[in-house]
């Protein structure tokens, strides 16, 4: 029946899918470095790669986490939530790319000002996305608009700063995923709310 065809599951399950293979692609990145090159200095050369995976991880999670939030109560998509949401994993798909970059580069401005562009494209459909659910399920985007235009604007600055100083960008972008490690609060009251009182042993 079409309302099956529309059940947000599809789209909860076909999401779920492509963000496991996007972090499973990032991680597959680090490298073994070469026998030929020391314990630590290969540490050395793989550290900038693996903060950098740790900061993508994080940012990828941060998504997915609130796609979570956001569709749980979404009983029907529509066409447009469809493309948006598509919008969006595209976005995230470039993400090992970016990361795949500094690695490869190392943290430089280009490679830093790359990768806050990348971390940035998903915050346009995202906020699309999250306006048109909210719109039919009558509920407020995940941790609220302002934050959302907040972290944009973060990950926007990032980039021409990055010819600055790339770790005042790194830690632009790492900001946004403190921010967002936060629960938003009307998920923290449905949880305290859903919790059953402790019983008493006597």
């Amino acid at each position: 029946m079409p309302s099956e065809r529309l059940s947000s599951s599809r789209l909860e399950a076909f999401s779920d899918g492509v963000i496991a293979v996007i972090i499973t692609i990032m991680v597959l990145e680090l490298k073994v470095p070469a026998r030929d090159v020391g314990n630590l200095a290969g540490l050395h050369d793989v550290l900038p790669l693996v903060l950098v995976y740790l900061l993508s991880f994080m940012q990828v999670g941060i998504y997915w986490v609130n796609h979570h939030y956001l569709i749980d109560g979404l009983k029907q998509v529509t066409h447009g939530i469809l493309w948006s949401n598509l919008a969006m994993l595209f976005c995230l798909s470039l993400v090992p790319v970016a990361t795949n970059w500094v690695g490869a580069r190392g943290i430089s401005s280009f490679s830093i000002a790359l990768y806050s562009a990348v971390c940035a494209f998903p915050g346009i459909p995202w906020m699309i996305l999250s306006s048109l659910i909210c719109y039919r399920t009558n509920q407020r985007p995940p941790g609220g608009m302002l934050k959302q235009i907040v972290s944009v604007t973060l990950y926007v600055g990032a980039i021409p700063l990055a010819f600055v100083s790339p770790y005042i960008s790194l830690g632009m972008i790492a900001l946004v995923g403190v921010v967002w490690l936060l629960p938003p609060r009307e998920i923290v009251e449905l949880t305290r709310n859903s919790t059953p009182p402790p019983s008493h042993s006597h």
